[in-house]
């Protein structure tokens, strides 16, 4: 549940997330928190939900940000990124304000500091495993916290002994694609396959292997999380994106998605609501933009219209096509008149 958080000062405003969803006197989602007053109010009926909330920020001023490092006290938060999770000393590559035998020393210095955080094969190979993973999380537009928790079922992963035997890429890409499905994140296996370094074949068993050991309890996609990006690559309007939804909702009531792929469903639904809403896309343009070939839409999408009763406007043809018919058509005209 997104609720509003305001500063000290009222000026800046966030999104932050919290355990309650709604006013419990008028059911309304718009839950803010004040710091000045420790206070979460409603902002519909004014109820306040909770209150004396303490203040978890740091009891000193800023303002700039040489004071706020300079007055905190604390260093980095704990990662999972950082193969030894960001606890470990690092010793900066730049060498200012040193000079001579100290900057030899130095040197020297993280040389050996480097040689002690990383010690062993496994963590060489989460290293590398976390790299990948940032890579391609990095190359499919992810967020870090995506990342975040992929690294960290990588390290589950590595303490089931599943690693093993297999390929790091392929544990990484798998564990990625899986954390992506958990999440609900519309990218389909192709997608993840094609920033991969292994093939697509070696994703999948290794995907089948993990939800075995790890006891994945996944849901299947739903077709209307791949609806708005697909949307978007064919520049549709909000009104189309809308329909499109309607119809795989539909779609999934009338049980016609069952046995069938998310994405021909999601890309047949695209193709009738842009046709319905007068935003038509070519079958060819709506298959480059899915991966979902013509063949598929069209097939997919006459079950749809069938099912549900749709009644699609005709087709306008196109001016070249219009006048190829009538170049056509004009001998034939012709001929019956010199026969009549």
């Amino acid at each position: 549940m997104c609720m509003i958080e305001v500063d000290k000062n009222g000026e800046e405003e966030k999104k932050v997330y919290r355990a309650t969803t709604k006013c419990p006197e008028c059911d309304s989602p718009l839950i803010r928190q004040d710091y000045e007053r420790g206070e979460i109010v409603c902002d519909s009926c004014g109820l306040v939900i909770e209150e004396n909330l303490m203040d978890q920020g740091a009891e000193w001023r800023a303002f700039d940000y040489e004071q706020m490092v300079k007055r905190a006290r604390t260093g980095a938060p704990m990662t999972y990124m950082i193969h030894d999770k960001g606890l470990s000393t690092f010793i900066d590559w730049r060498d200012a304000n040193v000079q001579g035998k100290s900057a030899s020393n130095i040197q020297r210095l993280r040389k050996w500091q480097n040689r002690v955080r990383v010690s062993s094969s496994s963590e060489r190979s989460l290293i590398f495993a976390i790299s990948e993973i940032d890579r391609m999380g990095s190359a499919l537009g992810l967020s870090k916290d995506v990342r975040e928790a992929a690294a960290l079922m990588y390290r589950k992963a590595m303490e089931k002994d599943l690693i093993r035997g297999r390929s790091v890429e392929g544990l990484a890409t798998a564990i990625l694609y899986a954390v992506c499905r958990q999440k609900g994140i519309p990218r389909t296996l192709e997608e993840v396959g094609s920033v991969s370094r292994v093939k697509q074949k070696e994703i999948g068993r290794t995907y089948r292997f993990l939800s075995r050991e790890l006891d994945f309890r996944l849901q299947p996609s739903s077709p209307s999380e791949f609806v708005s990006r697909f949307c978007s690559r064919l520049n549709l309007k909000e009104d189309v994106r809308a329909k499109a939804i309607e119809i795989v909702n539909q779609a999934e009531q009338q049980e016609l998605t069952v046995g069938k792929g998310p994405i021909s469903i999601a890309a047949a639904a695209i193709y009738i609501a842009a046709r319905l809403c007068g935003d038509t896309r070519t079958q060819k343009e709506v298959a480059a933009a899915t991966g979902v070939t013509e063949v598929t839409i069209r097939n997919r999408y006459k079950d749809i219209v069938e099912a549900l009763g749709i009644e699609l406007p005709q087709l306008q043809p196109s001016s070249t096509t219009a006048s190829n018919l009538t170049s056509s058509s004009s001998p034939l005209s012709s001929e019956k008149e010199l026969s009549g």
